[in-house]
């Protein structure tokens, strides 16, 4: 990403909404390649490089579920914002739940929109750098389970865990300070750099998912611990 401008996916059947979100990406630097459907998309991709794939739900040929699910299905960890005109939340759970790391609902803002897009690319960045050597890049072993911010690797018992972004980034959070109490909201801010355009309860579904990956069983979880009426807390030395 150093020798190029950051490479977005940008994915919607209307023109006039790529045209729209095309302009600002482009002033902003990036370079924008469009598709106007499910399929296009993966050939797309398949094709070039990308930092970034902004996904819209409701697609012809194949929806943008279907297409996020067969990118994490061939083990990319690119980072996909998901767009949608539904309001169901069960629509929202699915897009996390396939892959995704984010989602906005429309209609949004342009302002709303720019800054996911640079929360995104940003998360990616600082992924690809990796680990710089200090304590706080030193692998985490608990229980079986590691977690390696260098390499940005999740095993359990020596295992490979699949993570997204999102989810590593906040399991890493959790499991630096063990015994702390994280709000919805604070998860958020570390995760996303803000709160503002985003529902706390997108952080109860990043939770869940992380827990069908890592625990043995899920409802009686070893690692990730809910706080009733404030948030979520890793496991310490007292549990």
């Amino acid at each position: 990403m150093a020798d190029r401008a950051p490479r977005i996916l940008l994915v919607d059947d209307e023109q006039p909404i790529q045209t729209l979100l095309s302009f600002p990406l482009q002033r902003d630097g990036y370079e924008v390649v469009q598709a106007s459907d499910g399929r296009e998309a993966l050939a797309r991709f398949s094709e070039q490089q990308f930092d970034l794939v902004v996904l819209d739900l409701m697609l012809p040929r194949m929806d943008g579920l279907e297409v996020c699910k067969r990118l994490r299905a061939k083990g990319s960890t690119v980072p996909i914002i998901m767009l949608t005109a539904k309001s169901e939340e069960i629509d929202k759970v699915l897009g996390l739940e396939l892959g995704a790391d984010d989602y906005i609902t429309k209609p949004f803002s342009m302002r709303e929109f720019r800054s996911r897009v640079k929360a995104a690319l940003r998360r990616a960045g600082m992924a690809r750098e990796g680990g710089d050597g200090s304590d706080d890049e030193r692998p985490i072993d608990v229980l079986g389970l590691r977690i390696d911010s260098g390499r940005r690797t999740v095993t359990r018992n020596g295992d490979n865990v699949a993570t997204t972004f999102v989810e590593f980034e906040i399991l890493t959070a959790l499991a630096r300070s063990p015994g702390r109490v994280f709000t919805r909201d604070m998860l958020l801010a570390r995760v996303w750099g803000d709160s503002a355009y985003r529902d706390p309860r997108t952080i109860d579904v990043h939770i869940r998912h992380l827990r069908e990956k890592i625990e043995v069983d899920p409802k009686e979880p070893e690692y990730l611990f809910t706080v009733r009426g404030v948030g979520y807390r890793f496991r310490d030395d007292e549990d």
